[in-house]
């Protein structure tokens, strides 16, 4: 990226280069597909949660197979999701399932004897013991929509929970030998849309420290738009030296608008969601670089990749009109997908409920999404 933003960090599995997209590998797994398709995808990082991590295999069975790289066979680096935005989905929707308290967040997930405890302290302790790269802060998230008075409690949490985690963070790495390339914690700006709340947060965060920061908060309104005024604003509160991450910012659109504002990392399940259910991502036309490096002193210049969107489209692949289609779904994809199956053949095994659909499309919006992060890093 132009301008004074990082344009890689170096991990303790690997260089992480800006921007890049970590598909949702909640549990362990992208899925449909394995860590050997997801690398040759060109997939740098995967995002795991510790939410559910917790539940399911569980903390001990995690750590008696090595850790989440060696469990999951993937050698690159793993930010882990602290379960923040989890607990927000699950509790404030069913309210009888858990509670939100100044100590943390408590679930009683259904069929399960006993109950969930995170704390900001367990939070950190959970994540460092499952070896991620990239350690994510307890937060109170919200949706842009919710009341002042939701957004009030959610930032003094935030931030209280924030420091409790540096504290915690900082007590365990001490603890640890020497390490070449420690982990690093990232901490979580909220305050839905108003601006006087982003900014206590994030200045409230700047100043504990951290080594990066996210978005906190759904990143669409109740109309399914990015809410780019938020997302901007934040970065401006940001210094730009600190990597800016944009939780659950998954659709190519979103993330092309929010890369041109100087966030570095992404993560989200809709694209992988959306190969499983047949829809699947193209480029419409060869995309040339925007302007290349240029100078460090000046702004990142506005993209083609996030103004114009006709460079972006779906394939449906349930469409009739496929049947006898022998085309690759995408004629300068690179993917195993497009080099080796047609999209009559993809429709064929989509109606036949076969498991290798899930598969081939899944490599394919990966593929996408890789392809889609190397374009803007041209920006």
């Amino acid at each position: 990226m132009t301008g004074n933003y990082p344009a890689y960090s170096n991990l303790p599995h690997g260089v992480l280069t800006f921007p890049t997209f970590l598909p949702d590998a909640t549990v362990g797994v992208v899925r449909a597909v394995d860590s050997v398709d997801v690398a040759a995808a060109g997939i740098d990082a995967l995002v795991m949660n510790t939410f559910h991590l917790m539940q399911q295999p569980g903390t001990s069975t995690i750590q008696a197979l090595g850790g989440l790289h060696a469990m999951s066979g993937w050698s690159g680096p793993i930010l882990t999701d602290s379960g923040g935005f989890q607990a927000y989905s699950l509790i404030r929707e069913q309210p009888k399932l858990g509670a939100l308290t100044d100590n943390g967040i408590v679930v009683w997930p259904e069929g399960m004897e006993r109950k969930l405890q995170l704390t900001p302290e367990k939070c950190v302790q959970l994540q460092l013991s499952y070896g991620a790269d990239i350690v994510m802060c307890l937060d109170d998230c919200t949706h842009v929509d919710d009341p002042e008075e939701v957004q009030e409690l959610s930032v003094r949490r935030t931030i209280a929970w924030a420091k409790r985690c540096r504290t915690e963070f900082d007590k365990l790495l001490a603890q640890k030998k020497q390490l070449d390339r420690p982990p690093l914690l990232f901490a979580v700006v909220q305050g839905g849309a108003s601006e006087e709340l982003r900014t206590r947060c994030a200045e409230a965060l700047l100043e504990i420290g951290f080594d990066g920061y996210g978005y906190g908060g759904w990143p669409l309104d109740a109309d399914g738009n990015l809410v780019t005024e938020m997302l901007d604003l934040t970065r401006r509160l940001i210094p730009m030296a600190y990597p800016l991450h944009g939780l659950g910012v998954g659709h190519p659109l979103n993330i092309a608008a929010a890369a041109v504002m100087g966030y570095q990392t992404f993560d989200s399940a809709l694209p992988t969601r959306d190969a499983r259910r047949g829809r699947l991502y193209t480029f419409t036309r060869t995309l040339p670089p925007s302007g290349g490096q240029g100078s460090a002193e000046v702004a990142p210049r506005p993209s083609p990749l996030a103004f114009d969107n006709s460079w972006f489209r779906y394939l449906y692949i349930t469409d009739d009109k496929y049947i006898k289609d022998a085309r690759p779904v995408e004629e300068d994809c690179d993917c195993l997908t497009c080099r080796r199956y047609s999209r009559g053949y993809l429709r064929h095994l989509y109606r036949a409920n076969e498991a290798a659909f899930q598969r081939l499309a899944t490599i394919h919006n990966l593929r996408f999404m890789a392809r889609l992060m190397e374009l803007l890093r041209h920006v």
